[in-house]
């Protein structure tokens, strides 16, 4: 992923993670890492094909945002279904609804980024039966959030 397609998510995404601060008071920065880090920076099918930049399966009940539209991707011999969004915007509200309510811990850390990419990597967010690396995970996410905090810098800047 080259800088200026890092730029461009970022400039795209921002709004909704700013939206989903307002309503959850979860920080955007560490919303726009987890995007990145989740939907490849907004290139995977899941959030090409259902708006979903989360992962996010589509397990549990319709809420606000995720009105119980899914996609199905294969993932070898299984196929999962996951949340398909109307919006981009519903994506980004979703997932910080399902970190306050469900990863409380993690939610109130959201403004210390080495704090929250903890508490997310070792929390039951992340499923190492799909293979997941908790460590590499909380790793990344510091990676991304640092990376992501210096482009909104260059965005602020630059208006």
């Amino acid at each position: 992923m080259n800088e200026q397609e890092q730029i461009f998510f970022v400039k795209g995404m921002l709004p909704h993670a700013n939206s989903a601060e307002t309503v959850f008071h979860l920080n955007p920065i560490v919303t726009l890492a987890q995007a990145a880090l989740e939907s490849g920076w907004g290139k995977s099918n899941l959030a090409l094909k259902g708006n979903n930049f989360f992962g996010l399966t589509a397990y549990g009940k319709s809420n606000d945002y995720w009105h119980g539209g899914v996609i199905t991707l294969a993932n070898g011999a299984d196929a999962l279904p996951f949340r398909r969004y109307d919006t981009v915007k519903n994506s980004f509200l979703d997932f910080a609804r399902l970190i306050k309510e469900g990863y409380r811990m993690a939610w109130s850390f959201s403004r210390n980024i080495e704090a929250y990419a903890k508490e997310i990597a070792y929390s039951r967010y992340i499923s190492e039966q799909n293979g997941d690396n908790r460590e590499l995970y909380r790793r990344s996410l510091v990676s991304l959030a640092k990376r992501i905090q210096t482009i909104v810098s260059l965005i602020n800047h630059n208006r």
